[in-house]
C-alpha cells in the first residue's frame, strides 16, 4: 500500500499538468519530469548499496517520510503560486527532484525485504504482486487524483491543483506509522524461520564490500547488464505511453473528464451496483477456485480476477485501465515464467516485448485527431501497458533478486531501476519537445526502443541464477 501511495505522489505531476493546462507547457512538464526521473535513476548508485547495508525497512520508512513531506511542500507552493501568479517552473523542478530522490528508496527497499521472503521458484508470483502494486499506484495517481481534482474543483476560477499533492503527502505520512509497526526485514525478525532462497551469491557470507565494489559487480554481471539495458527501453516505453496518452486525449481529442480514457465514471460500469456486484462475484469465484485443483483452480481464479477488475476497466478512467493492465501483465509474466520456462525470465519478457513492438506499429497506423475513432489507438496503448508493466515487474522486481542475491538485491534493483528512469527521463525530455511540434513523432520515437528491447530479451533467453556465484 505504501508503494502504491508513493506512485500516487510521483505521477501526480502528470495530473497537475493536465489540470494546469497552459500554465505548465509541455516543454516545462517534460523538463521537470526528466530532471526528476534522472535524479531518481542516479540516486540508485547511492541508495541501492545503502539499502543493502541498512535494510529494506529503514529505507522504506525514509522513502515514505521524505516523499510525504516534499509532496506537502509541493502542494503549499502550487497553492501559493496560483494565488499570486508566481512562476511555477524552477521551484516545481527543484521540489520534484527532491521528491524523486526519496522515492528512489522504495523499489530497492521492497525488493531487499522480499528477497528474504520468496524462494527463486516462487518469485514469478512475486512478479505478479509487484505488478499489482505498480498498477494500484497508477490507479491512485491518475484516477483517484483526478477524482480529487473533480471533488475540489470550484464553481469558477482555477482548479485547486494543490490537492493532488496534499492528499498523497498526508497518506504517506500516515503509512510511515503503519510500516514502522508491521514491516520486518526477514522472516526471522517476524518470528518465523529463515531459509535458503536459492538465488545467486553476489557477495559471500562474511565478505565485506564497499558500495562501489558491490555496484561494480552488478555492472559487470553479464546477465544483469543486459537486463538493465532492456529496462532502459522499458522506461522509455512505459512512460512514453502512460504519461503522454492522457495529455493527447485531452489536448488533441478534447475528451470530457468523464470519458473512459480520462478520469472515467462508474456509470460506465453500472454505477455502485455494478462495482459491488462485480467485486462480490469475482471474490466468490476466486474463493471457489482456491478449493479446486489443477487447471480448474487456475481457470476459476483467473476468471474471478477478470470479473472483479471489470468495473475498473470501464469506469475507472485511464488509471483504471492501467490498473487492469498492470494486474494482467504482472501476473501473466510471472505465471508464464514459473510455469512454462522453469523460472527463466527472458522468454516471458521477450513475448511481451514482441507484443509491444507490434502495438507501437499499430499506434503509428491509427494515430488520428478524430475523437470519434479512438478505439484502435486505445486498444494498442492498453496492450503496450500490459507488456511494459509486466516486463518491468518481472525484470526489476524479480530478476534483480534472482541474479543479485539476498545480499545485493537492493544494489541490483537500484542499478536496473536506475536504467528504467534514465530511459524515462530521455522520453520526457524528447517527447516534451517532439509532441509540441507534431504528435505524429510520438509513436515513431517509441518504435526503435520496442525492437531493441525485444532483441535484448533474446540474449537472456536461457539465463538462470547459479547459487554460489554471481557470474
Amino acid at each position: 500500500m505504501t508503494y502504491a501511495l508513493l506512485y500516487m505522489g510521483r505521477y501526480n505531476l502528470t495530473v497537475a499538468k493536465t489540470s494546469l493546462g497552459s500554465l505548465m507547457s509541455k516543454e516545462d512538464f517534460g523538463d521537470i519530469f526528466a530532471v526528476g526521473t534522472w535524479v531518481y535513476g542516479l540516486s540508485f548508485l547511492l541508495n541501492g548499496p545503502l539499502t543493502d547495508r541498512i535494510g529494506g525497512r529503514r529505507a522504506m520508512l525514509m522513502s515514505a517520510t521524505g516523499a510525504g513531506i516534499v509532496n506537502l511542500a509541493l502542494g503549499a507552493f502550487v497553492q501559493h503560486a496560483l494565488g499570486s501568479q508566481s512562476a511555477l517552473y524552477w521551484p516545481t523542478l527543484c521540489l520534484y527532484a527532491v521528491n524523486m530522490y526519496f522515492q528512489s528508496f522504495a523499489a530497492v527497499a521492497i525488493v531487499k525485504v522480499n528477497a528474504h521472503w520468496f524462494h527463486v521458484r516462487e518469485r514469478g508470483g512475486f512478479s505478479g504482486i509487484f505488478g499489482t502494486m505498480i498498477a494500484s499506484g497508477i490507479f491512485l495517481a491518475f484516477t483517484v487524483n483526478g477524482w480529487i481534482l473533480d471533488f475540489t474543483r470550484p464553481t469558477g476560477g482555477v482548479d485547486e491543483t494543490w490537492w493532488v499533492f496534499y492528499a498523497p503527502g498526508a497518506c504517506l505520512l500516515a503509512m510511515v506509522i503503519v510500516e514502522s509497526l508491521l514491516l520486518r526485514d526477514t522472516p526471522g525478525l517476524a518470528g518465523h524461520a529463515d531459509f535458503d532462497t536459492g538465488d545467486a551469491v553476489t557477495a559471500k557470507e562474511g565478505e565485506v564490500l564497499s558500495g562501489w565494489q558491490l555496484t561494480l559487480r552488478i555492472l559487470t554481471h553479464p546477465v544483469l547488464i543486459v537486463i538493465a539495458l532492456i529496462e532502459f527501453c522499458t522506461g522509455v516505453l512505459r512512460q512514453g505511453v502512460m504519461n503522454w496518452f492522457p495529455i493527447y486525449a485531452k489536448e488533441v481529442w478534447k475528451l470530457e473528464s468523464a470519458h473512459p480514457l480520462r478520469t472515467g465514471s462508474w456509470e460506465h460500469a453500472g454505477g455502485v451496483f455494478g462495482l459491488v456486484a462485480a467485486l462480490v462475484i469475482g471474490v466468490a469465484m476466486i474463493w471457489s477456485g482456491t478449493r479446486m485443483q489443477g487447471r480448474t483452480r487456475r481457470l476459476a481464479i483467473t476468471l474471478g480476477t477478470v470479473v472483479a477488475l471489470f468495473p475498473f476497466a470501464f469506469g475507472g478512467g485511464w488509471g483504471g485501465l492501467l490498473f487492469v493492465a498492470g494486474v494482467i501483465g504482472g501476473n501473466l509474466a510471472g505465471f508464464c515464467s514459473d510455469l512454462f520456462f522453469q523460472s527463466r525470465r527472458g522468454p516471458s519478457a521477450a513475448f511481451f516485448y514482441a507484443l509491444c513492438a507490434v502495438c507501437v506499429g499499430v499506434m503509428i497506423l491509427t494515430l488520428t485527431p478524430d475523437p470519434e475513432h479512438w478505439q484502435a489507438l486505445a486498444v494498442a496503448v492498453f496492450l503496450i501497458s500490459i507488456s511494459v508493466i509486466g516486463t518491468h515487474g518481472l525484470l526489476s522486481g524479480t530478476a534483480s533478486m534472482d541474479f543479485g542475491g539476498r545480499r545485493a538485491a537492493a544494489t541490483a534493483t537500484g542499478v536496473i531501476d536506475g536504467f528504467v528512469y534514465l530511459g524515462t527521463g530521455l522520453q520526457a525530455l524528447v517527447l516534451g519537445h517532439l509532441t509540441t511540434k507534431d504528435w505524429k513523432f510520438w509513436p515513431l520515437f517509441l518504435l526503435p526502443f520496442a525492437i531493441i528491447g525485444f532483441l535484448l530479451c533474446l540474449r537472456i533467453w536461457n539465463a538462470k541464477p547459479r547459487s554460489g556465484g554471481g557470474h
